[in-house]
């Protein structure tokens, strides 16, 4: 067996607590059609003083949500801006 690092989940305290109930869903309207799927996004404020950002899917709004901490998006932007996701056949 393998030692691994500990894992830290910074939100625990949030998990299954977190209202998206009215929450305003944004989405990216580029280069892609009303009926197709579409990456949602809500910033959304917890008891805590945090500002999250809630991520789904539009095709199933009632599925998954992925919640990202400040530090968590800013990473995943900055990413995003570097190319760290695209496809590689898009090079």
């Amino acid at each position: 067996m393998t030692d691994s690092a500990p894992i830290y989940d910074d939100k625990a305290h949030v998990r299954g607590n977190l209202d998206l109930t009215g929450v305003e869903w944004i989405r990216s309207d580029e280069g892609a059609e009303d009926e197709e799927e579409h990456v949602e996004i809500a910033f959304v404020e917890h008891a805590d003083g945090v500002t999250y950002t809630a991520m789904r899917n539009s095709a199933h709004p009632e599925g998954p949500v992925l919640v990202f901490t400040p530090p968590e998006w800013e990473a995943f932007i900055l990413g995003v801006k570097d190319g760290e996701f695209d496809e590689p056949w898009a090079e």
